[in-house]
């Protein structure tokens, strides 16, 4: 079986529904995803606008997701630490988690992209990475990718 994202709030390639926008109520959708690699040991997460005008937009950085997990729940509390040990980096909005897509008004559909990164080790990064230093330390541990693209516009 394949290594999938998807979400059951919206289909790949489909317009983000208004509530996980700055627009709407700014959560995270739900992502769910199956069969990452059997040497997973975490999954890590970002969220990426490459239509913004300034260049690419961060909203959300999200690892050391355990490796057993199967999907983000809506609405992932903005938190430099979950439970379970998930680690939430710093967005381009300069805030710790998810925040949703929110291009200048009249700039025509972007682009969103969730992708989900299978690692075989658990990352050493302390809370509030940004996404350069996710990759970085990424580099070289990724096993499999799986990604999910939606649409927004204001």
């Amino acid at each position: 079986m394949a290594f999938v994202l998807h979400s059951s709030d919206f289909p790949p390639g489909a317009l983000i529904p208004i509530r996980f926008t700055c627009s709407g109520s700014d959560i995270s959708p739900a992502l769910l995803w199956s069969d990452p690699p059997p040497e997973t040991d975490s999954l890590a997460l970002i969220c990426e606008d490459p239509d913004a005008p300034r260049g690419l937009w961060v909203h959300w950085v999200i690892y050391n997701i355990p490796k057993d997990t199967r999907g983000l729940l809506e609405a992932i509390p903005k938190v430099l630490e979950l439970p379970d040990g998930t680690r939430q980096g710093v967005n381009d909005f300069g805030r710790t988690g998810y925040a949703g897509p929110c291009p200048p008004p009249g700039h025509g559909k972007h682009r969103y992209f969730f992708r989900l990164y299978a690692l075989d080790v658990s990352l050493m990064l302390l809370p509030d990475a940004t996404r350069a230093d996710l990759l970085q330390a990424m580099e070289g541990y990724i096993l499999a990718e799986a990604e999910l693209m939606g649409l927004y516009e204001r």
